[in-house]
């Protein structure tokens, strides 16, 4: 079982400013947020890790607890990219509309539903599937209560301008009913080859349209967030010539993608943003912002650069008891690793790709600590722990034979950093991964869990490992026949602040 400390970060300020806070710490791009009774759920893109979307719950908006994913097995009809999930709340059912690419074909939009937030969901299939890709669903009601769905074409993909949608749907969410709208598109200098992410709430008598432009992600992001508004669903949708309304600050960069919200009679905005120090190794983060609405009918975002504030879990630390793997694990949608845990110990079945089996936990800072207690006489695979990025792009240091190995992987290239001989093993050893801005890490061993001896002399520079739109996992590592496996008695990562 994960136990978390957890760590409160305040710079200048008390949770009450509501300024761009730090509410869903680590990898947690496009999240979105619907309040159901009187607690709010969230959720976010998973991309190429699995489970799919996690499933948060919180009563204030501020703390959040985990209870669940929307898939634990992935829809038949998909493969990969498992993005943007919109969680929706109507009738007395939860609707998650969410993107993913289609086997033999492109990104599509889906809906899954399920009576209560916290599952089990059923997938009900695709919704919409253009040629150029369809993402970044969102359900709205027109002025006269019909039911109607939003997205983007992924037009930006072959180098046209991206349209967003939007078309009536059936009250089941099992067709798309008509003619579809084009409401606007990329037409403004700063929103560069795209706008995605639209979320929208009406207020005031007028639609409001919150959404993003720009490049999302990667080193090179420049993404940025803003807001159109029209007194009729379907248009005309006016575009306010003060946006972006987010850009990047000294705190956060490349914000937007979000949802907007209610809480006790204010208005939020929860969305994702970089954060510069850790940067592309810990991903998108879930930021929380207030706003309020202007006298001349238009959004106002309550943001103050020097003001600003996070919780962020000090140490995570598995010892693996219990029945069930973590919530908190994860691993590639393109390997579903056989493990299971038996008297406080993980047994993780071997891989024979050049990656090995893994399961992997966020990152949340840019320094950081992790170790790993691997069981060496009941390991039979290649065993370790180590920095990953998917399974053509990690950093790693494992046992086999009394040997440790210290190697990367990039691009599906393996390059062995170092051998070394594991003088006096007795019948565990401790692997440890000490992290320097998220990019430079150095692996060490402890024969005692408590002397720590360097596997390596120059630190391995992970700057390749991140995905484009993913952040970097850290975590544990079996590599062999399906026959092997490793065998592991706890891990745990500190994460130091900044």
């Amino acid at each position: 079982m994960i136990k978390f400390v957890l760590q409160l970060t305040l710079l200048l300020t008390s949770l009450n400013s509501f300024s761009q806070i730090l509410v869903l710490p680590g990898d947690n791009p496009d999240p979105s947020v619907v309040k159901i009774g009187d607690k709010y759920y969230a959720s976010a893109t998973t991309s190429n890790w699995a489970p799919a979307f996690p499933i948060y719950e919180s009563k204030d908006l501020k703390t959040w607890h985990p209870k669940g994913h929307v898939f634990a097995q992935l829809p038949k009809w998909s493969d990969y990219y498992f993005w943007a999930p919109e969680i929706s709340y109507d009738n007395g059912k939860v609707w998650v509309y969410y993107a993913a690419h289609k086997g033999n074909g492109n990104l599509c939009v889906g809906v899954a539903s399920a009576d209560k937030p916290e599952g089990p969901y059923t997938d009900h299939g695709t919704l919409i599937c253009e040629e150029a890709g369809s993402i970044d669903a969102f359900q709205m009601r027109d002025e006269n209560g019909k039911l109607y769905l939003i997205w983007k074409e992924d037009a930006n993909s072959v180098n046209k301008p991206t349209p967003i949608w939007a078309m009536e749907m059936s009250e089941d969410r099992s067709k798309l009913i008509g003619e579809k709208v084009k409401l606007f598109y990329n037409d403004v200098a700063w929103e560069a080859n795209v706008v995605e992410g639209v979320s929208m709430i009406r207020h005031g008598g007028y639609y409001y349209a919150f959404y993003a432009g720009a490049g999302c992600c990667a080193r090179g992001c420049n993404y940025g967030m803003g807001v159109a508004r029209a007194k009729n669903l379907l248009g005309p949708w006016e575009k306010y010539n003060k946006n972006p309304l987010l850009k990047t600050g000294a705190r956060w960069k490349c914000p937007g993608h979000g949802t907007p919200i209610e809480h006790e009679g204010k208005y939020y905005f929860l969305y994702h943003a970089y954060e510069p120090k850790a940067d592309v190794y810990a991903g998108r983060q879930g930021i929380l912002s207030e706003f309020t609405f202007t006298e001349d009918g238009w959004i106002e975002f309550k943001v103050d650069e020097e003001t600003t504030s996070g919780i962020i879990p000090s140490e995570i630390k598995d010892d693996f008891n219990g029945n069930n793997i973590s919530p908190y694990w994860q691993w590639s949608v393109f390997k579903n690793p056989e493990h299971k845990l038996t008297k406080g110990k993980l047994t993780l079945q071997g891989d024979p790709e050049i990656s090995g089996a893994f399961l992997g936990l966020r990152t949340y800072t840019a320094n950081y600590e992790a170790t790993a207690t691997v069981l060496i006489k009941e390991s039979s695979s290649e065993t370790g722990m180590g920095l990953i990025g998917d399974r053509r792009n990690l950093a790693s240091i494992t046992i086999k034979e009394g040997k440790l190995i210290v190697k990367k992987i990039d691009a599906g290239k393996e390059t062995i950093i170092n051998t070394i001989k594991a003088k006096g093993l007795k019948d565990n050893i401790t692997l440890r991964a000490s992290v320097k801005g998220g990019q430079y890490v150095t692996f060490e061993y402890s024969l005692d869990g408590k002397t720590f001896t360097k596997a390596h002399k120059e630190p391995v520079d992970g700057y390749f490992i991140p995905p484009w739109d993913s952040a970097v996992r850290v975590g544990v590592i079996a590599k062999g026949n399906k026959t092997d496996s490793g065998v592991f008695d706890q891990f745990k990562l500190v994460n130091h602040k900044e």
